[in-house]
């Protein structure tokens, strides 16, 4: 990750950024926050692996904080190192483990696509279905037509095969000069049953040809039958597709949770670019290069005192653990620079930097998972209804039940912590005095927590020196 870049999303969090050491034309930005104090401690040991001192540090750390978390881990070997073939031959089959499962959900989130369009089709079908069969509590002179004559145009194209055939509606007007046919079927009101079609028959049998009744009353007839099979076919085929839909989002869903690791552990072997570009890694040398990170913190009253431990490793791995069963492990030799940064902070800005680090480290995972939540936002809501619906979940609207679940967005619920929710207004509806007394409260406790953080930063690498024979005064 570029220094500028690094530098814009500390602005976007809302913090000022560090400056450290002085260089020819300035002062250089550290890439973190600006601390209360910050402490550094620089040591070369030849024969000495550096996973020792990590661990005092962090057993130091644990002693006299309440939570660690650990926010960095990156690495970066040199190329003809055997460190490097060690970690990309791991690399290669998480990333073919990666590639495998999202051709599988690209695949899966097409069909999605097409199975959202057949249920948009279905619906539309059975609009006209439903509205047909409302009519017919009404008396049959009085019913509407307009549902009814887009089903008989239905029946005429894709039943009877439209003007080209000869036995349709269309074509015994045509070749059988039946030419009041068409007329006498579209203006045919819905029917109830087979009584009611033959009452409307005997009152057009007064003024028009026996035959073309006769013929008129056949479609009729065979048009009624369709009606009735077909929409209980287009129901059930709407039923079934509503289970078929949420069967292949649940596989989808279920790729989705196996890749996150995998993901994750991509994100942990690929080389972190900024430390391959130096010039303390040289492609020929046996070289390696890490940076570790934890943050150890107390909280009280929405404040928070931070201490954040910054390990830099320039190390010469070699290959020396093997144990029964497993490969070949590396023994860090080389060079440690470690910085201890102290921080009161709110709970904002807490949230803040780990909201920062996890944008920052899980680059590729956000950008992959971002990927997939457009891909099913673009479905829009008729996703979310069908999916409701298939789980037999749908509320009515304004309900307590939908008030309560909108809290939490079907689409978060799906994905988790891959999901990025669009910022809203929050109101936490306590008075002016309350909030006033929280402000003093956290202002008192991040005051108090100066003391300590400004103490265990600079005490932990003071102890540190003694217990490894150090100059410490």
């Amino acid at each position: 990750m570029s220094e500028d870049y690094r530098s814009e999303l500390l602005k976007e969090f809302g913090f000022e950024e560090e400056v450290g050491e002085i260089i020819i034309k300035g002062f250089e930005k550290t890439g973190f926050p600006v601390p209360i104090r910050v402490h550094r401690l620089s040591w070369e040991v030849y024969d000495l692996s550096l996973e020792e001192p990590y661990f005092w540090m962090l057993d130091y750390f644990k002693e006299n904080f309440h939570f660690i978390e650990k926010i960095e881990d990156t690495f970066a070997a040199a190329e003809n190192s055997a460190f490097f073939g060690v970690t990309q031959q791991r690399l290669g089959a998480q990333q073919d483990k990666v590639s495998q499962f999202l051709a599988a959900m690209g695949k899966m989130i097409k069909e999605l696509f097409q199975m959202v369009r057949e249920l948009r089709i279905i619906d539309e079908r059975l609009t006209y279905y439903d509205e047909a069969e409302k009519q017919l509590d009404k008396p049959v002179y009085q019913r509407s037509k307009s549902s009814e004559i887009t089903l008989k145009g239905l029946f005429v194209d894709l039943v009877q095969g439209g003007g080209k055939s000869a036995a349709s509606v269309y074509g015994m007007a045509r070749e059988l000069e039946f030419i009041t046919l068409p007329d006498l079927f579209f203006d045919a009101p819905p029917f109830k049953n087979e009584h009611e079609l033959d009452e409307h028959i005997k009152a057009l049998s007064e003024n028009f040809n026996r035959n073309v009744i006769r013929v008129l009353q056949r479609h009729l007839r065979q048009f009624m039958e369709w009606k009735r099979r077909t929409h209980q076919e287009h129901k059930n085929r709407r039923r079934f597709q509503l289970q078929y839909l949420w069967q292949h989002f649940e596989i989808i869903k279920m790729y989705l949770n196996w890749i996150k690791p995998y993901l994750r552990h991509v994100a942990r072997l690929t080389m972190k670019e900024k430390s391959i570009s130096s010039a303390d890694i040289v492609s020929a040398f046996e070289g390696s290069m890490l940076d570790i990170e934890f943050l150890a913190y107390k909280k009280k009253d929405d404040a928070y005192g931070c201490v954040l431990v910054t390990f830099n490793y320039r190390t010469r791995p070699e290959m020396k653990v093997v144990q029964d069963g497993y490969q070949r492990g590396p023994v860090h030799i080389g060079k440690m620079v470690v910085h201890t940064r102290a921080y009161a902070w709110t709970k904002k800005q807490f949230d803040n930097y780990k909201k920062l680090k996890e944008k920052e480290t899980l680059l590729l995972m956000g950008e992959v998972s971002a990927s997939v939540q457009k891909a099913m936002e673009a479905l829009g809501e008729e996703l979310d209804n069908y999916l409701a619906e298939a789980r037999g979940d749908m509320e009515h609207k304004g309900s307590k039940k939908e008030e309560k679940t909108v809290q939490k967005s079907f689409m978060e619920k799906f994905f988790g912590d891959f999901y990025t929710p669009k910022k809203k207004g929050f109101d936490s509806g306590k008075s002016a005095k309350e909030l006033k007394q929280e402000a003093a409260a956290r202002n008192k406790a991040i005051e108090e927590f100066k003391g300590h953080v400004n103490f265990h930063t600079w005490n932990a690498l003071h102890i540190f020196k003694k217990a490894h024979r150090m100059i410490a005064w």
